[in-house]
């Protein structure tokens, strides 16, 4: 807690030197306790610099992505998940899968710095370089297997909300899990759970999501060069991904934990992008085809007309993209 502390009077104090003494008194503690904390820091990476008789500082270009950077910045409910950052995984939800089926409880938060494996929907890879976030989260809801869409859909408008507030930018929502900037995909949500076959109640799910905070120095593989975008054209002011990360969490954990799970679908519907245009539907076995998009029902699911058809189809998983004007 006092490591969490430390970091979090460091952090509002960017750019200037701050006292042991003035570090003590601000937070109630020992000066002791505060040179135990920040020796911590350091060891874990924290780029912390300590000069005498001046104190210790971060500098303002610093980008904190660590546990304590994240948890210092959580809020509410959201102070109580448990965060991990590690460098580099072949990918958090595949990680934090594993977790889960050990018996891992609810609220566990694994953060990589960059994934070697990354997934997207459809068992397609995500590109997933240093630079972005990239952070999954176990959740274990008392909720039917065919209202997980609404998992995806809350932590659309989560990181919505959050990349508006930490990066002052608005984003689009692409039913189900992308989010578009400029019309380029900033952000992919994977929603992977488990089902309990004797009650049809989910036993788990895990949350992923990858945010492009900046290009990548050599650019984006070609074959997401008219796809993939990113929040900022230059590196992001120190401290942002922490922010950031911090900010999906608090976001998402509020509507997830609120007594009505609905009270997110207004904006859902507002970020939309897909109703009243003509798309393609691409579901796993099935041929793709041509539908009229109408909007988002109560439960999240796509209502579509498909081409052909008087029906209204409602559409629960699989992909649709804009259709190419002929």
């Amino acid at each position: 807690m006092v490591r969490q502390q430390v970091l979090a009077a460091l952090d509002a104090a960017r750019g200037r030197y701050i006292s042991g003494q003035e570090l003590a008194q601000q937070l109630g503690v020992s000066r002791t306790a505060v040179w135990k904390a920040v020796t911590a820091l350091r060891a874990d990476g924290t780029p912390i610099e300590a000069v005498t008789n001046r104190g210790y500082i971060l500098h303002k270009d610093t980008d904190l992505l660590d546990a304590d950077a994240v948890c210092a910045l959580l809020k509410g409910a959201a102070a109580g998940l448990q965060v991990e950052v590690v460098q580099r995984l072949p990918g958090t939800n595949a990680a934090l899968r594993r977790q889960a089926a050990d018996g891992e409880p609810e609220g566990r938060v694994l953060i990589a710095q960059a994934q070697s494996a990354g997934r997207g929907r459809q068992g397609r890879s995500f590109y997933s370089p240093p630079g972005g976030l990239y952070m999954s989260l176990l959740l274990r809801p008392d909720m039917a297997a065919r209202q997980a869409v609404q998992i995806t859909a809350m932590a659309a408008v989560a990181a919505a909300r959050a990349i508006r507030t930490v990066c002052g930018v608005q984003v689009e929502i692409k039913w189900v899990n992308d989010l578009l900037y400029g019309g380029k995909k900033v952000c992919g949500i994977l929603t992977e759970a488990s089902l309990d076959l004797e009650s049809g109640m989910l036993d788990y799910a895990v949350l992923g999501l990858g945010i492009n905070l900046v290009t990548p120095p050599q650019g984006w593989p070609q074959e997401l060069s008219g796809v993939a975008g990113a929040l900022y054209e230059t590196t992001p002011p120190g401290g942002t991904r922490a922010a950031l990360a911090a900010a999906v969490l608090n976001e998402f954990w509020a509507l997830y934990t609120a007594r009505d799970h609905g009270n997110f679908l207004e904006e859902y519907r507002r970020l939309q992008i897909l109703p009243g245009r003509q798309i393609e539907v691409v579901r796993p076995g099935c041929e793709v085809r041509s539908a009229l998009a109408l909007g988002v029902d109560e439960e999240c699911r796509l209502r579509v007309r498909f081409e052909g058809e008087t029906a209204v189809t409602t559409l629960s998983s699989g992909e649709a993209r804009v259709r190419e004007a002929e």
